[in-house]
């Protein structure tokens, strides 16, 4: 190759070279000089106020409700059912009569105990006339009053064998099943059904002992069943024990549930939520902390600008973490963006709308 075409060859190079820095300079010079005037570039972020809530502490536990008042129903003698009123799931009344056995010898006995004891009271009446005209001892009035003493204890004892043949409700509240039926013969001590007052019922329950110290009477307990998902029962401490089990290192609560519409029966599971304390504290959403070795902060947004803010953080609950130190009520923060945040950025903040609308463009732009 010649001399002359190398050199050719070189100027053409140098034109393109000379071009293309030209055509850099008419392009771009704006943004670089724009991005060094103006500092970095601002971060498009979304805010959330620190807000003062209550926070509660509280402990779980699970238990079986028991009735507040249940006793068995029993005959106190034998014999034959000649009645039975007892319906499953019915409330009765103190007093209603359950069941009734076969009486017919006792209403005869209690026939005869009245006779007797008419009969001896006539008696006495008419020694104590001879009495006074002295027709009769002073011993025959006696061995009288006697007689007609004997005459009201037996028939005491009739009337009592008689309301034994009775069986009713010793209080207010709502039977069970029943394996009997009219004619079937019972014995003493045979159960008939079981009798519950449901107005109320009792959960005992155990924690542990590391919150001992701070269970008390009349806390709140709150109580969901899976029979009723839609709805919670509340009640409150009544007994605390004074003993820690040794082996399961815990200790027996009980708390007492109202009950007035009798929803919850005697041997339900239910889990339990008690109330340890109850705290008012500044709080923001768990996005906003930010953990970096031993430091904890949050970005606070300051006339549009982020400033990092160290912060001491305390209890966590339904997706807000409590604030102890650092940050006063009413501040914003920045909750999301913040991957580009740093002291010192400037912020490009987004309101709930634009930040819903930015969200469905990212959802829209996104292959199906």
């Amino acid at each position: 190759m010649s001399i002359l075409k190398q050199l050719l060859i070189l100027c053409v190079l140098g034109v393109l070279a000379y071009g293309g820095y030209e055509g850099y300079r008419t392009y771009y010079p704006t943004d670089t000089v724009t991005e060094v005037e103006e500092g970095p570039r601002p971060a498009t972020v979304e805010l959330a106020r620190a807000e003062i809530r209550t926070l509660r502490r509280t402990v779980e536990a699970v238990g079986t409700t028991r009735a507040v008042k249940s006793v068995d129903i029993v005959p106190e003698v034998d014999g034959r059912l000649v009645a039975l009123t007892i319906t499953p799931g019915t409330p009765v009344e103190a007093g209603d009569v359950l069941a009734r056995l076969d009486d017919t010898i006792q209403r005869a006995d209690l026939s005869e105990a009245e006779a007797v004891l008419t009969e001896r009271r006539q008696s006495l009446e008419r020694i104590r006339t001879l009495r006074g005209t002295n027709a009769v001892s002073q011993s025959a009035l006696e061995d009288a009053i006697a007689r007609l003493a004997e005459a009201q204890a037996d028939m005491e004892r009739s009337r009592r064998r008689m309301e034994d043949r009775s069986i009713t409700a010793p209080f207010a509240g709502v039977v069970g099943l029943t394996n009997y039926d009219v004619g079937a013969r019972v014995s003493d001590g045979q159960v008939l059904t079981r009798l519950d007052d449901l107005t109320e019922v009792e959960v005992e329950f155990s924690l542990p002992e590391t919150v001992f110290s701070q269970v008390r009477r009349d806390q709140t307990v709150t109580a969901h069943s899976a029979a009723f998902p839609d709805r919670r029962f509340e009640g409150t401490v009544t007994a605390v024990d004074s003993r820690i089990d040794p082996v399961s290192r815990a200790f027996r609560t009980r708390a007492v549930i109202p009950n007035p519409d009798s929803a919850l029966p005697a041997g339900m599971f239910l889990s339990l939520t008690l109330v340890l304390a109850e705290e008012e504290r500044i709080t923001v959403p768990e996005e906003a902390i930010v953990f970096q070795a031993a430091e904890t902060y949050v970005f606070v947004a300051d006339d549009g600008t982020a400033r990092q803010r160290i912060v001491e953080t305390g209890q966590r609950r339904d997706g807000r973490i409590a604030v102890l130190t650092g940050l006063e009520a009413g501040e914003s923060v920045v909750v999301r963006g913040l991957q580009r945040v740093r002291d010192g950025t400037p912020l490009n903040i987004l309101d709930t709308e634009d930040a819903a609308t930015a969200a469905a463009g990212t959802r829209a732009e996104q292959p199906s």
